[in-house]
């Protein structure tokens, strides 16, 4: 745990002065907290021994073991004020300064997370959910924030309240002070138990926020499908069960964190009485004894305040604890994002070049987690010369995405070697390899923003006149040039506005402006009629000569025409070959051929 707080602090960074200031003006402010109520004694001594209002700036002797010297009442009453003003600015300050600190980690923490999560490869991001990453940079960064910005402040001020007190109360009140000593412990044991029962609760509470993330992040991913099934209810009540979970842990525990305040008031009314009563009793019997030296009124006064100092101290203490107690679990979840290492690097001296579009698959053997009872691919052996236009066919689970994921590095090879361009994939600059590598994703994204921002992912200095060239060649032109606003028509989150086939054509035309050596269609074309898949198919052939083309698709017609068609089957190639060779040989393509042929499929 020490670790991950060390590594979280590091994202300090440029606030760390504001950091370190802090304490000092917490440090200044308790100081002059603790010695104002003593200052007031004096005030009210002085006050108690004037006789007319022309002796206020005359001098007084004031005795009060251990203190002894002369001071007039303009003097106390200056120095109550200074006292009162400069605590008042150190409280500020430090609150500003710890304020910019806490801040300025959070901002600092999300940036590091954001940017830990893009150097990630697929298969670290398996190892977290959407939901948990989603809690980890707001709900935990900002209960991380809290508890900083309280540990810099009260964790400083509120133990030095304590001790300041305590020893100003000994030299004011001598023996009575021992009463707050009595009464610490007690309710110290008491403030404990709640922390205790408390703790275990918080900890529960962010499982509970990853649930309910979960459940808000599938209704809005899937709302099309919740509102075609008719499943409104069924969601609302999945939710309301999450947030009801939720609630009931956070009011369980607030219940038992409330009770601080009972023990607390219980603490302080209590010290009061012993105080008032047995002071009243020591001051009644030393005016009977004539003691001049004794327990005075103002010293009484001065104890009660210390007495409030002391408590209340001790339950900020408590406080902290409960705050810390919950950060602690936030601390955990964001160090495990912080520390995770990606398991794809950089090789020392990479390759910033890619040659051409050669792949090359050499008895790859592949799996998605080191503890994988199977093989994810088996015994992959393909040669792929550039520009050749290679189709993919298999059924769902045989392993086609996972076999187009390896070339672009998304993930890496356990057995085997795979090359690109005559060299190994690991040999490459990622960013180079990732850049001469375009993959247009079974399931399409666009980002809000107009259709050209969109398009220019793939090239942000592309012209307009490769834009339309990119359209034209994907077949989306021709429905750009029918909105009002052409390629500044914007496109909402998600591309919600446009068509699945739409969006397959601009997610393809935003691949081609990356000019990449191997465009790889992972079903991208799904969505689109026939006539538009051929055409998309001829202007890949016509207009990107020498750029491999690999195209995963369910209908043979979108590959009937490739120079070489691979059949998966369960992580394995079942057989290679053109249209007429697996049609005349190969078992799986007869079946899958025959069978959209025979429901009115594409030849």
């Amino acid at each position: 745990m020490w670790k991950k707080i060390k590594l979280i602090l590091k994202s300090l960074r440029q606030y760390k002065k504001d950091a370190i200031i802090t304490p000092f003006f917490m440090i200044g402010e308790a100081a002059l907290e603790c010695a104002l109520p003593f200052m007031m004694s004096v005030f009210i001594y002085v006050m108690q021994r004037l006789t007319s209002l022309e002796q206020i700036m005359e001098p007084i002797h004031y005795v009060n073991a251990p203190f002894e010297f002369d001071i007039s009442l303009f003097t106390a009453g200056m120095i109550l004020v200074v006292m009162a003003i400069f605590s008042l600015i150190f409280g500020i300050l430090g609150g500003v300064f710890a304020s910019r600190a806490s801040v300025g980690l959070a901002a600092n923490l999300r940036s590091d997370m954001y940017k830990k999560l893009e150097s990630f490869s697929f298969a670290n991001i398996d190892k977290f959910s959407a939901s948990s990453l989603v809690t980890r940079m707001t709900t935990d960064i900002s209960t991380v924030q809290m508890a900083f910005q309280m540990c810099i402040r009260a964790v400083v001020r509120a133990p030095l309240m304590m001790i300041f007190s305590a020893i100003m109360a000994f030299m004011t009140g001598g023996q009575m002070a021992w009463i707050f000593i009595g009464l610490i412990p007690a309710i110290g044991l008491c403030l404990f138990l709640i922390i205790r029962v408390a703790m275990k609760i918080f900890r529960r509470l962010f499982k509970r926020y990853d649930k309910l993330n979960e459940s808000v992040q599938e209704n809005i991913t899937g709302m099309r499908v919740v509102k075609s099934y008719v499943r409104e209810d069924y969601e609302k009540e999945k939710f309301n069960r999450a947030s009801d979970g939720m609630t009931g842990e956070f009011v369980k525990a607030e219940k038992i964190v409330a009770l601080n305040n009972p023990v607390m008031n219980t603490g302080i009314h209590l010290s009061n009485v012993l105080i008032i009563g047995i002071g009243a009793y020591i001051i009644g019997r030393n005016i009977e004894n004539n003691v001049v030296n004794g327990l005075t009124i103002e010293q009484m006064s001065a104890l009660l305040t210390y007495g409030i100092q002391i408590l209340m101290s001790l339950m900020f203490v408590s406080m902290i604890m409960v705050m810390l107690v919950m950060s602690i679990e936030g601390v955990r979840r964001i160090g495990e994002v912080l520390e995770e290492e990606p398991t794809i690097k950089n090789p020392e001296n990479p390759i910033m070049e890619v040659p051409n579009g050669e792949v090359i698959f050499n008895n790859v053997n592949f799996k998605y987690s080191e503890h994988a009872e199977k093989n994810a691919l088996e015994n992959i052996n393909i040669n792929i010369k550039s520009g050749q236009f290679i189709g993919v066919l298999g059924s769902t689970g045989s392993g086609k995405t996972s076999l187009v994921n390896l070339i672009s590095r998304l993930y890496d090879i356990q057995e085997g070697s795979l090359k690109v361009g005559g060299h190994d994939v690991k040999e490459y600059d990622l960013e180079v390899l990732r850049n001469n590598v375009a993959v247009v994703l079974q399931k399409n994204f666009l980002f809000s923003g107009t259709i050209a921002e969109n398009l220019r992912w793939g090239d942000l200095n592309a012209t307009d006149e490769e834009l339309q060239q990119a359209c034209k060649i994907s077949q989306a032109e021709e429905f750009i040039e029918s909105f009002p606003q052409k390629y500044q028509t914007r496109i909402e989150q998600g591309g919600s506005n446009v068509s699945g086939g739409q969006k397959q054509r601009l997610c393809i035309a935003r691949a081609l402006l990356k000019k990449p050596k191997i465009l790889i269609l992972d079903d991208s074309t799904s969505a689109v009629d026939t006539k538009t898949d051929r055409l998309i198919r001829r202007g890949l052939r016509e207009d990107l000569p020498e750029t491999t083309k690999i195209v995963i698709a369910q209908r043979i017609s979108s590959i009937e025409d490739a120079d070489q068609i691979i059949i998966m089957e369960d992580g394995k190639i079942n057989a290679i070959g053109t249209h007429a060779e697996l049609l005349k040989n190969n078992h799986i393509y007869q079946e899958i051929y025959y069978t959209q042929n025979n429901q009115g499929g594409d030849r």
